[in-house]
């Protein structure tokens, strides 16, 4: 199984584009794969080029507190 990838610097530019659905997709993303047993892996991708891996959310409740989060900035 792979890990589901969702890049820092794309939450905050839909956040900033106040895209609630664009994030909502990626959210519903995120939840289908905890459901199927992988994790969801945020990361930031440097200037470099290369990936920085910021965290690791392996269950509902992590997720669930996570889009809380991005939400409130909306």
């Amino acid at each position: 199984m792979h890990p589901y990838i969702i890049e820092i610097s794309r939450i905050e530019e839909l956040q900033i584009l106040k895209d609630s659905q664009e994030l909502e997709n990626i959210f519903t993303k995120a939840k289908s794969a905890i459901v199927n047993g992988e994790i969801v892996e945020l990361v930031r991708k440097m200037r470099t080029a290369s990936v920085q891996k910021y965290d690791e959310i392996s269950t509902l409740e992590e997720l669930a507190h996570y889009k809380k989060n991005v939400f409130k900035y909306i």
